[in-house]
């Protein structure tokens, strides 16, 4: 079943006071606080003057590494101290909405100290395109950097890298890519344009692939049919990968791609074109899937986590989502694949949320948008 998102009736939902507690942290205030319906949330800047800020990661130690858009790679102490530029990061093409991306560390860093990078990557005319490296990280630097992924045929633009990493179960990595803009050739399996990539940590192949020894498709492919996914995290009880995805005027989509599968961009979508004109044929066609929830107007989502904390026990097994373009977290409740219930969350905070994360301490972590981008942690009041 299909749950459409709907700006009005869900902001209802939300509508509380909001205060703000000002603790000055130099010139700024470092705490807010938000009414919820379940919480009051308490939201605390834990670093700020950071640019652009994309992705964050928690070492072992609890440092975080932080991505930054226009290309360093930054190391925040728990206390907010940020780090000068980490060297060995490859070089980026800072272009619209391409630069250094995601961040994950491997599932075994502790024995191998492994951190991929996803970034775009920039070609020898001006083009660029979605890459993914791995390397050691040694202290303040990343040594033995080898790119183990490069979207193909790069191209001119910057926009649509999508770049979410996910290491499944099985310790292959996910990639998604956006489909850089180019809608006429997103269903074109011959190039990499609006997918899901799967492959070894290593870069290799996974011989499972559902496109392996196809003559008409690449192998790497795991689903396509996707615009610009910016959102991934595997599902805590099934370890399926689930993903969103931009829309266009409308249309942005909660997947669970499988393998091999068609998820219909741009021959179907919930939303339209910018210019209000129609996308494709509708809203469905047989052999292209059906997205499990939609946003209509679209939020531009960016950033996605499954909450397992106990910080916010009734929030356990829900999906929250960032926002680009109303500046709010979602919050979604689940009954197995389908979501039954959105709460919008911190509306009013005036900033773009661009990653979600539960840190290994329970709490929620988010990322904002700018060029004074800050870490923010959520915890709960007791009411």
């Amino acid at each position: 079943m299909i749950k459409k998102a709907v700006t009005v009736s869900f902001r209802a939902c939300c509508v509380g006071a909001i205060s703000f507690v000002l603790l000055l942290h130099g010139a700024a205030a470092n705490e807010e606080t938000f009414t919820s319906e379940r919480y009051t949330i308490r939201v605390v800047t834990v670093a700020d003057d950071l640019d652009e800020p994309w992705s964050l990661a928690w070492l072992p130690d609890g440092r975080m590494l932080v991505t930054e858009k226009p290309g360093d790679l930054r190391i925040v102490s728990p206390d907010g101290r940020v780090s000068d530029p980490v060297a060995g990061v490859p070089r980026v093409n800072d272009s619209g909405q391409g630069g250094l991306l995601d961040v994950m560390l491997d599932r075994d860093f502790a024995t191998n100290n492994t951190v991929y990078l996803s970034y775009s990557e920039p070609g020898r005319s001006g083009e660029s395109g979605t890459a993914v490296a791995k390397a050691t990280l040694v202290a303040d630097r990343l040594e033995n950097l080898q790119v183990i992924f490069q979207q193909e045929p790069k191209s001119r633009g910057g926009r649509h890298f999508g770049s979410r990493l996910v290491q499944a179960r099985d310790g292959t990595l996910l990639i998604t890519v956006g489909e850089r803009g180019e809608r006429s050739r997103t269903q074109d399996t011959t190039i990499n344009r609006g997918q899901v990539i799967r492959i070894q940590t290593d870069g290799s192949l996974p011989p499972d692939n559902p496109f392996v020894g196809r003559q008409d498709a690449r192998p790497e492919i795991w689903s396509y049919g996707h615009r610009n996914p910016q959102g991934a995290a595997l599902h805590p009880t099934t370890g399926q990968l689930w993903i969103h995805e931009h829309g266009a005027r409308g249309g942005d989509e909660i997947n669970i791609p499988l393998a091999g599968r068609n998820y219909g961009w741009p021959v179907i979508s919930y939303g339209r074109h910018y210019s209000g004109a129609k996308i494709g044929e509708g809203t469905a066609r047989s052999g292209m899937e059906q997205p499990i929830y939609y946003w209509d107007p679209s939020i531009a989502p960016s950033g996605m986590a499954f909450y397992t904390g106990d910080k916010f026990p009734e929030w356990q097994g829900n999906l929250l989502v960032g926002a680009l373009k109303f500046r709010l977290l979602a919050r979604l409740e689940l009954d197995g694949d389908t979501v039954v219930r959105e709460e919008r969350l911190l509306e009013g905070i005036g900033e773009r949320i661009r990653d979600v994360r539960q840190g290994p301490d329970g709490y929620i972590y988010l990322l904002t948008d700018s060029s004074n981008g800050r870490i923010l942690r959520l915890e709960p009041e007791t009411r």
